[in-house]
């Protein structure tokens, strides 16, 4: 009979582990807190130091009474919550529940979920690590001072329902900032002159630059005409050819945001669905913690990779490689790998072996030699005018023989991009200084700059990453967040505010200057590592926080005018009373509504529809989301009953015949 008992967060990672420590040792699962501030109100005695006024959650009262049962008799307790401050906090938590005492070594943590880390983990058990716990208790009651306080006020002056947090008014207020550049954003004409030149049986492509004395901006069609006939059919010369080599290193193994982006470059995930597969192979034993913003590996893992690249590849492809952290990564774990390389899963399901083969050949690319490209600049004079003729051609695959980076779409410039010219001129003659290129077409193209691209949820959290908003663990469920209340809406990929997050965040902007400010809230964070660390008294730092944010918060509460939000018209009318209906914006979505309530109370959804018609029957074809918000397309002739006129439906869009 067991008479150790570890306790988890999650049933599938108690089941994994279970198949590790065999039958002296239970495991069962938290689900997640048990312990936690009770939404009611805001839980947090200002008077007495911020106490936090911790109760059971709703519904789990039987489950602590549960765990209490099977840790009565055990001889030994184990808390094995996830490797992270959050994880160490409802450790804490638990061991309080079940009255351990406070110097019992009863915390075991690991990266991964083998066999060897976890049969490890339990013969170094530690006790709980209280800095861990309060810079988690500080960042809970921070985000609670500011939910409860704030939010309350932009019920009173814009709207029932709405929410504001010290994150998340960071991350509208980015959104925002990029909406304002796109609305300034004022378009230039620019030109290029592209020449093909011919050079005995090759033709290259030859882009204009400017002329001896240094370059040129094409600004308008009559500048380049007067350039183009000066140079049209004239004699094309060599007077200088640079040839050299250009190294292209791997990029590192991933952490939570480089991850979300590839995922969402590569496979199309949002970062809630990336965190959401992650969470499975982590769970199941695949993969190492996916909560991490470290690219540093244990040697154990790098051996790892070498063994498998020198096996597939051989020895010109490997190279041992160490990344240097950023300054502001907690760097408490290593980076997100793969645990195991000897086999491939077979019983994963789709998206976790899309998700579980990318982390692995990045985690495998990061030990990889570089790749070496042979690049030519070739000069190329024409009556003391000057075009270049660029060139690359890869010598040496490397790491791209496995793996390449995406690109996130980026707006169009005056700067061209050298590497797509490259492409074109991927295996240049010898040439020679001297030597004479033929003119076989001279091409001026118009183009026009073009206002910056609108972040999608994994850019946003880059930018999130790059200025220190919030930590690994809180990018997705502030996207999330925003999206849920209908501060942004998804337009294709990308992150649109509608007009509720404009007003909400001009609100903000106009009277919370320190909230949504961005050097303000990284502070925030790293006073949050500082207390993690044990450099920074907690109390002190929320007793700095708020002081002068309620007394701001008092001064200008009377001073906030309220907002009137209308409503947008649609052109469909009320069935029951003939009113335009207006859309309005529920919890689980926009809705039609009738603009007579409450004398009428018609609602509807709204019917979105595709350009497309019914495969089968050629009626409309109807998108419809599952509660997940998944989309899927059903014809508007199926009724889901045995009378239908149409059985089309479909995950999959219709495509045109």
């Amino acid at each position: 009979m067991a008479n150790k008992l570890v306790i988890v967060e999650s049933p599938s990672k108690a089941k994994t582990i279970k198949k590790y420590l065999g039958t002296d040792y239970e495991v069962i699962a938290s689900q997640g807190h048990i312990i936690d501030l009770p939404s009611s109100k805001m839980s947090v005695d200002i008077e007495h130091d911020f106490k936090p006024e911790y109760k059971v959650m709703k519904g789990k009262a039987k489950l602590v009474k549960e765990i209490k049962a099977e840790a009565k008799n055990k001889e030994k307790v184990y808390l094995a919550t996830d490797p992270d401050r959050e994880g160490e906090a409802i450790a804490w938590h638990i061991k309080n529940v079940l009255d351990i005492a406070d110097h019992e070594k009863c915390r075991i943590e690991f990266n991964e979920i083998t066999q060897n880390a976890v049969k490890k983990a339990v013969q170094k058990p530690r006790e709980i690590d209280m800095n861990l716990v309060n810079a988690q208790q500080a960042r809970r009651i921070l985000d609670r001072i500011v939910g409860y306080k704030l939010s309350p006020l932009l019920w009173k002056k814009v709207k029932k329902g709405l929410s504001a947090g010290r994150v998340q008014s960071v991350a509208l207020r980015i959104i925002m900032d990029k909406e304002r550049q796109i609305r300034d954003f004022k378009s230039e004409e620019y030109w290029v002159i592209l020449a093909r030149l011919a050079f005995q049986k090759d033709v290259v492509l030859a882009k204009f630059y400017g002329d001896i004395h240094g370059k040129i901006e094409l600004k308008n069609e009559k500048q380049v005409k007067e350039i183009i006939k000066k140079i049209d059919q004239k004699e094309y010369s060599v007077v200088d050819v640079k040839k050299s080599e250009r190294k292209k290193n791997p990029p590192p193994p991933f952490t939570t945001s480089s991850l979300q982006q590839e995922a969402s470059r590569k496979l199309g995930f949002g970062v809630k669905k990336t965190m959401m597969v992650a969470q499975k192979l982590y769970e199941a034993g695949h993969i190492t913690y996916m909560r991490t913003d470290s690219t540093r590996l244990s040697e154990e893992a790098k051996v790892m990779a070498k063994n498998y690249i020198l096996d597939k590849f051989g020895k010109t492809y490997y190279l041992d490689r160490v990344f240097k952290a950023k300054e502001s990564a907690q760097d408490a774990h290593e980076a997100i790998r793969p645990t195991h390389l000897e086999n491939d899963i077979e019983e994963l399901a789709s998206d976790e072996m899309k998700l579980y083969t990318l982390i692995k050949n990045r985690f495998l690319a990061s030990q990889m030699a570089v790749a070496l490209y042979d690049t030519t600049k070739i000069t190329v004079n024409v009556e003391d005018y000057i075009f270049y003729i660029n060139g690359s051609v890869m010598r040496f695959d490397g790491f791209m023989r496995l793996y390449v980076e995406g690109k996130d779409v980026k707006s169009k410039g005056k700067e061209e991009d050298v590497e797509e010219e490259e492409s074109q001129n991927a295996m240049l003659p010898d040439f020679k200084i001297g030597d004479i290129l033929e003119q076989k077409e001279l091409k001026p193209e118009q183009k026009f700059t073009e206002p910056p691209v609108r972040y999608t949820e994994a850019t946003l959290v880059k930018v999130m990453e790059e200025k220190g908003i919030g930590r690994p663990s809180t990018y997705a469920p502030t996207v999330s967040t925003l999206e849920e209340r209908a501060y942004i809406e998804k337009q294709n990929k990308y992150l649109v505010p509608t007009e509720l997050g404009e007003v909400v965040d001009n609100l903000m902007e106009e009277n919370f200057q320190d909230i949504v400010d961005l050097k303000f809230t990284a502070d925030m964070e790293n006073k949050l590592d500082l207390v993690a660390e044990n450099k920074e008294n907690y109390i002190q730092m929320l007793h700095e926080f708020y002081e002068p944010f309620i007394t701001n918060l008092e001064a200008v509460e009377d001073k906030i005018e309220k907002v009137k939000l209308e409503d947008e018209v649609s052109d469909v009318k009320c069935e029951l009373c003939g009113r335009n209906m207006v859309i309005k914006q529920g919890r689980f979505g926009k809705f039609l509504a009738c603009p007579g309530y409450p004398e009428c109370k018609n609602t509807k959804p709204i019917v979105q529809t595709i350009d497309i018609p019914c495969p089968k029957c050629g009626g409309k074809v109807l998108i419809k989301k599952t509660k997940t918000k998944r989309s899927f397309y059903v014809c508007e002739n199926n009724s889901n009953t045995e009378d239908s006129k149409c059985d089309f439906i479909s995950w999959n869009k219709p495509s045109k015949k």
